[in-house]
Parts: structure tokens; C-alpha cells; sequence
């Protein structure tokens, strides 16, 4: 088996695993020894193992040694969506429209969510993306000033707050919630829905280090579908 390459050696060690020469909790050779065996380097195996060890296959842990995980899990990769990405992928003509702007000091439920101080300045937009001409998104956003004290200089009346803040700043944590929401009379008048319709909501915060960059609360309008791939 000269010459292998570490996408060789994760499918010999995931065919094994498959046809029970190495089953659930079974504690796996070595790398030095799996090199050995396969006549490769170490390196290729233990790069086989991190992508294994990532995709929820095998565990490994120091001193204790890499065994295959009873319940194979994955993880999670997090990546803020474009939502005007998303409708045009689907053929659609996009449209963004700013509804309200408003700087305000952080309401308290806000607070307590992120850990502001009182006295915490926040940058209030409340926008509407279409599809085709039809709602598609309302957003509900709001953005730490003390974070991204460059978000007050924004026309925000051109820029999407979806967009800009990703080109502009990056998050290191990330926290979603998801929830049906009933339909109030704002968002009954932009998402065209009856009053007490209930909504599919996102709830997205982001954070940058310690310090709190974002929170969108995102309604979406009749039909949408959320897919995840993992």
C-alpha cells in the first residue's frame, strides 16, 4: 500500500469500522502503528484521524487513546447566510427596502441576553427583503455601537446590514434560536400575513471575543423552508 494518500487512509480505517473489524468502542491502534501497517507517514494518518475525529467518527483523547464513537455525531459548521444570496439562488429577483433606523439605549431584554451595560448604545434597523416582489424576510436588527462604532456612519437606506456586517467585522461565537412567533400588526402589515399567523423566526447574536457585535431576530414569510446539510 505505498504511496497513500491520507483520503486512502480514512477510507481504510472507515471501512474497517464499517464492517466491524473495528467496532463501536473499540480502541484504536496507534498512528505510529496504523503508519506502519500502512506503510505511509505518520502525518497521513494523523491527518485521516483529525477528519475522522471532526466528523464525529472516532474519538480521540490524550493519554487515553482514539476509539470509534458508539453514537457517531458531527459537528456543526457555522456560516451566517447571505439572504440575498439565498433568493437569488433560487432564480428570484431580490429587492431590500429600510423601514426604521434608530439609535437607542439597549432595551432591557437585550441586555440580559448579551451582558450590555445600561447604558450601551445600540443601533436599531428594522428592514424587509423581497423575492419576486413578495416578502421574503423581515428584519429586526440590532448592532452594538460600541462594538462597530462605524455602523452609525452607514447609509443604511443602500447597505444591508446582512452583508455589511459580514464583509466588515468577524465573530469568533454565535448563538440561533429558532421559534414560531405569532404574527403582531407590524409584521402582519410587512410580511402580508393574517394577524396572529404564526411566523418562522431566527434568532442570530454574534460576538467577537467577549464583546457583542449583533442581534437579528429574522421573520420570515409564508413557505419558507429551511434545509441544513451536515
Amino acid at each position: 500500500m505505498a504511496n497513500l494518500t491520507y483520503r486512502d487512509v480514512k477510507a481504510e480505517i472507515l471501512r474497517r469500522i464499517r464492517t466491524d473489524i473495528w467496532p463501536p468502542g473499540k480502541l484504536l491502534p496507534g498512528e505510529v502503528d496504523i503508519a506502519t501497517e500502512m506503510g505511509c507517514a505518520r502525518a497521513t494518518v494523523n491527518r485521516a484521524m483529525r477528519e475522522l475525529s471532526d466528523e464525529g467518527v472516532i474519538d480521540r483523547r490524550r493519554k487515553a487513546g482514539t476509539r470509534v464513537n458508539t453514537a457517531p455525531t458531527r459537528q456543526v459548521k457555522f456560516q451566517i447566510p447571505v439572504v440575498r444570496r439565498e433568493i437569488e439562488a433560487t432564480g428570484a429577483e431580490y429587492r431590500y427596502a429600510l423601514a426604521s433606523q434608530d439609535i437607542v439605549p439597549a432595551p432591557d431584554w437585550l441586555r440580559a441576553r448579551l451582558a450590555l451595560k445600561p447604558d450601551t448604545r445600540l443601533l436599531h434597523l428594522e428592514c424587509m427583503h423581497y423575492s419576486n416582489g413578495q416578502p421574503f424576510q423581515f428584519e429586526d436588527r440590532w448592532i452594538n455601537l460600541s462594538t462597530v462604532p462605524s455602523a452609525e456612519e452607514v447609509d443604511w437606506s443602500v447597505e444591508m446590514p446582512n452583508e455589511w456586517l459580514i464583509r466588515t467585522l468577524p465573530f469568533t461565537d454565535a448563538e440561533l434560536r429558532f421559534s414560531a412567533t405569532s404574527a403582531d400588526e407590524k409584521l402582519s402589515r410587512f410580511l402580508l400575513v393574517p394577524p396572529a399567523a404564526p411566523i418562522f423566526t431566527i434568532e442570530r447574536s454574534t460576538w467577537l471575543d467577549l464583546d457583542a457585535v449583533t442581534t437579528a431576530r429574522l421573520f420570515f414569510g409564508s413557505g419558507y423552508q429551511m434545509v441544513a446539510r451536515y
